[in-house]
């Protein structure tokens, strides 16, 4: 019995449908795990944003200030990310 069949048969099983602008990548294989860094890369190359960038959700969230952002990309200013997260103050 697989873990979601143990779920199902408990009545603890959830769904949720993810909304538009979610993805869901399989990494369980070389094949599938190269597919989902080109995607990854793709977007954020086509797109000009981040994936999973953790200082933006926290921003974005207000769960920190612009002055945080601000000290935690400094340090980082040279670099894409760091840039990234910079034009985020703009």
């Amino acid at each position: 019995m697989t873990l979601l069949e143990s779920y199902l048969s408990d009545g603890t099983l959830q769904v949720n449908r993810m909304g538009r602008g979610y993805a869901w990548l399989d990494t369980g294989t070389h094949a599938s795990l190269l597919d989902a860094g080109n995607f990854v890369r793709t977007r954020q190359s086509r797109q000009g944003l981040q994936t999973g960038c953790l200082e933006e959700i926290a921003y974005e969230n207000a769960w920190i200030s612009a002055d945080q952002l601000r000290t935690l990309a400094e340090p980082l200013q040279k670099n894409g990310y760091g840039a990234y997260l910079m034009g985020l103050l703009d």
